[in-house]
């Protein structure tokens, strides 16, 4: 059986779904759900996608070797083991520690392979002590993710940057598809919760901008001092009023959660703290309230509540609401498989 050819896709690569079209990402939504049903062609039978992880995964990394494995590909994994020295400058001279650069790198992956990912999360590997050298408007270049795309010659997917999680947004949209079908109306609430470090701010950011193309009345709740990044919000917006909804922030998270539909929770890292990540620990510690918990997800519309994973439980959400019916988090990690099947059998099949 062949996969419709319908599901066009304007990008060379995928970083982040703010780039798309919402038709595309519509289409590709539908494409995950179709590909969950058991309308699965091996569309990419002899192509091969290298994944290159500088960070720790279980999820992403199990995810997208079993997509491509569905599809008749393969996925080849290269990870770091803290030993790739990479050069991304120009005009540069190598007499340092890096041993190859990037412009070599890329195209020379991109002649044996149909496509290349990148994790590459800095705040995802690093302790808050190493990472507190940087600051936010370094860490949001990207270099590492955007260097490849720019020099590899095949598509490059985004598996988490400092910056963006399209991959958990695109997964998202799936499950909330899969729960709800028409998602316009809907009251999406997103909170920050409690967590003992710093967490990066890339899934909250791509966690947002899906609810916002799906037309949902958005709500991100976090305390004062957590705010996200003006540029992306700002973005988020136009995208919402796009698809027909809305977004508002709030810093009362139970109020925010009351009448929600979906809680979703996630901890960040607090922008005016970001590369002093003693002082935001010692900030967030008075914080641990904002945890959900029963009693707060009995404010909602029979709600139900999603958690990208891993999640520490009884510190940002409690056991009672992991362990109950209105949990979708193991159908929402279920799904990040389908939607990169939608996504590889899209972007490497052109």
């Amino acid at each position: 059986m062949h996969l419709p050819q319908t599901h066009s896709y304007s990008q060379p690569h995928f970083l982040n779904t703010a780039d798309l079209q919402q038709e595309e990402i519509s289409a590709l939504i539908d494409l995950a759900l179709d590909l969950k049903q058991g309308k699965v062609k091996k569309s990419l039978a002899g192509k091969t996608l290298a994944t290159l992880f500088f960070n720790p995964s279980v999820r992403t990394r199990v995810s997208f070797a079993t997509a491509m494995f569905k599809l008749g590909g393969q996925a080849l994994e290269i990870s770091s083991n803290n030993v790739w020295s990479f050069e991304y400058q120009d005009d540069v001279v190598m007499d340092g520690s890096t041993i190859e650069h990037v412009k070599e790198v890329a195209p020379v992956l991109s002649r044996y392979c149909d496509g290349l990912a990148i994790r590459c999360s800095e705040l995802v590997t690093k302790s808050a002590q190493s990472a507190s050298s940087g600051s936010w408007a370094e860490s949001k270049q990207d270099v590492v993710l955007n260097s490849f795309a720019r020099y590899a010659t095949v598509p490059v997917i985004n598996m988490e940057s400092n910056v963006y999680h399209p991959c958990q947004g695109l997964g998202d949209a799936v499950t909330i598809k899969e729960q709800f079908g028409e998602t316009r109306g809907k009251k999406y609430v997103h909170t920050w919760a409690y967590h003992p470090k710093a967490l990066p701010m890339a899934t909250t950011n791509s966690q947002m901008l899906a609810a916002c193309d799906l037309g949902m009345d958005v709500v991100i709740a976090h305390p004062q001092g957590w705010e996200l990044d003006p540029e992306i919000l700002a973005v988020a917006q136009k995208r919402a009023i796009q698809s027909g909804g809305s977004l508002e922030i709030s810093y009362d998270q139970d109020e925010a959660i009351e009448g929600a539909d979906i809680v979703c929770a996630k901890s960040w890292g607090a922008l005016p703290y970001y590369g002093n990540w003693e002082a935001e620990k010692e900030a967030r510690s008075s914080l641990q309230h904002w945890i959900v918990d029963e009693e707060k997800m009995a404010r909602t519309h029979d709600g139900k509540f999603m958690h990208c994973l891993p999640v520490r439980r009884n510190v940002e959400v409690t056991q009672g609401v992991l362990d109950s019916n209105r949990s979708i988090v193991i159908d929402e990690a279920e799904n990040r498989m389908w939607a990169q099947m939608a996504l590889l059998a899209t972007l490497l099949d052109q």
